[in-house]
C-alpha cells in the first residue's frame, strides 16, 4: 500500500510540478516546438507514475524516448540542453517525494525505480537523437556529393564544347609558331610565344580529361619513365628557372610504365608545377626531387619539394574536385590527377611536413 499512496501523492501534484518545469526548462527561440517541451515533461512524468506500478513497460519509455528525439532533431537543438532538461525533471520530482510523508523504506526504492526510468528514457533519446543526426549528415554529403557530380557534368559539357571551338585554332596557331621559327630562327620571342602556347593547350587538355571525352580512340603504351621526365622538365624550364629550383632526378632508367602516356604526362607536369609555385616565396634553397623506380611488384613515383606545407586540415581534400588555394585556381587538377592515376591501377597520396611535402604514386606491376 505504501507504493499506491507514493503514486497518489505524485498524481496528486502533477499540475504544479510540470508547471515549475515549464517556468525553468531551457527553450530556443528557434524550436519549432518549444510550445510542446513542458507537454513532454508532463507525458515523461506520467510515464514514471506508470512505471512505479508497473503499467508501464521499458518499451513504453522507449517509444516516448524516441517521439521526443525525433523532435529534437527536427528542432536542432543543441543535444545539451535536452540532457538538462531532463535531469531538471528528475530534480523536481525527486525533491517532491522528499517533501512527502514518506518513510526512507518507502522512499528509497521509488527512487531507485525513478532513476531507473529517467536513465532508460535518456539512453534511448541521446542514441536516437545521434543515429538520427548521423543519418541527416550522411544525407547532407551524398547530397554534396550529387551536386559535385553535377557540377563535374556541367563542366564536362563545357569543356567538350570549349575544346572543340578552342582546340582547332590553337593547334593551327602551334603549327604556324613552328613554322615561323623555322623560317626566323633568330627572331626573338618566338620561343617564348611557343612555350606559351603549349602551356596554354595543357591547359584545355586538363577540362578535355574532366569532360571524359579524352578516353576516344586511344590505345595504352610501352613508355620510358626517364625520357618521359626529360620531356617534362624541357617543357617546364622557364618555370624552374623563373623560381631558381635546383632539380633532382634519381629514375631508374629500366624503369616503363604502361598506359596512356599523355595521361601520366598530364599529372607529372601538374604536380611539378605545383612544387614550383609552393618554392615560389621561399627564401633560401629550393628543391624539387624525383624518384621512380621499380620494387618487386611495385612502380613508385615520388616528387618532393621543400616548400611551404600544405595545412593539416586541408591534406584530406585536396584531391577533391574544386578545391583550390590558388587565388586564380580551378581546383582540378589534382582532381585530374587522382583521376588518372586511379584509371591506371594506382594509387596517389601526399604527405607535407615544414621540411618537405611529398606526392607518392604507386602502380602495380
Amino acid at each position: 500500500m505504501p507504493l499506491d499512496e507514493l503514486t497518489f501523492f505524485l498524481e496528486k501534484h502533477e499540475a504544479e510540478v510540470v508547471e515549475e518545469f515549464r517556468k525553468q526548462v531551457v527553450v530556443s527561440n528557434h524550436d519549432q516546438f518549444r510550445g510542446m517541451i513542458h507537454l513532454n515533461g508532463q507525458a515523461m512524468y506520467r510515464l514514471v507514475v506508470g512505471y512505479l506500478d508497473g503499467r508501464i513497460s521499458r518499451e513504453d519509455i522507449k517509444h516516448l524516448a524516441y517521439k521526443v528525439a525525433h523532435e529534437r532533431n527536427q528542432a536542432e537543438i543543441n543535444i545539451g540542453d535536452f540532457v538538462y532538461n531532463v535531469c531538471l525533471g528528475r530534480q523536481l520530482l525527486c525533491d517532491l517525494l522528499q517533501k512527502g510523508p514518506f518513510s526512507p523504506s518507502t522512499l528509497v526504492p521509488a527512487m531507485i525505480k525513478i532513476n531507473e526510468c529517467f536513465d532508460h528514457f535518456l539512453v534511448h533519446a541521446v542514441s536516437r537523437y545521434t543515429s538520427l543526426r548521423e543519418s541527416d549528415l550522411e544525407e547532407k554529403k551524398l547530397f554534396i556529393e550529387r551536386s559535385h557530380k553535377d557540377r563535374l557534368t556541367i563542366l564536362g559539357q563545357m569543356a567538350a564544347s570549349f575544346v572543340h571551338e578552342f582546340r582547332n585554332p590553337l593547334t593551327s596557331i602551334i603549327g604556324f609558331s613552328r613554322l615561323l621559327k623555322e623560317d626566323y630562327p633568330s627572331l626573338p620571342y618566338v620561343d617564348i610565344i611557343e612555350n606559351e602556347l603549349y602551356q596554354l593547350n595543357y591547359r584545355v587538355s586538363q577540362f578535355l580529361l574532366v569532360s571524359k571525352k579524352g578516353e576516344v580512340y586511344k590505345t595504352k603504351e610501352r613508355f620510358q619513365m626517364q625520357g618521359l621526365f626529360e620531356e617534362i622538365l624541357a617543357f617546364l624550364y622557364p618555370n624552374i628557372v623563373d623560381v631558381n629550383a635546383n632539380m633532382t632526378c634519381n629514375i631508374d632508367p629500366a624503369f616503363v610504365l604502361d598506359g596512356y602516356k599523355d595521361e601520366i604526362k598530364q599529372v607529372f607536369i601538374n604536380i611539378i608545377s605545383n612544387a614550383l609555385d609552393a618554392l615560389q616565396k621561399k627564401v633560401g634553397d629550393k628543391e624539387v626531387v624525383i624518384e621512380a623506380f621499380q620494387k618487386a611488384d611495385v612502380a613508385v613515383i615520388r616528387i618532393a619539394n621543400n616548400g611551404a606545407p600544405i595545412p593539416v586540415d586541408l591534406l584530406p581534400v585536396i584531391f577533391e574536385p574544386f578545391f583550390t588555394t590558388k587565388e586564380l585556381g580551378t581546383g582540378i587538377g589534382l582532381y585530374v590527377c587522382k583521376e588518372i592515376i586511379e584509371k591506371h591501377g594506382g594509387t596517389i597520396t601526399c604527405e607535407s611536413t615544414e621540411e618537405r611535402t611529398v606526392f607518392s604514386m604507386e602502380f602495380l606491376l
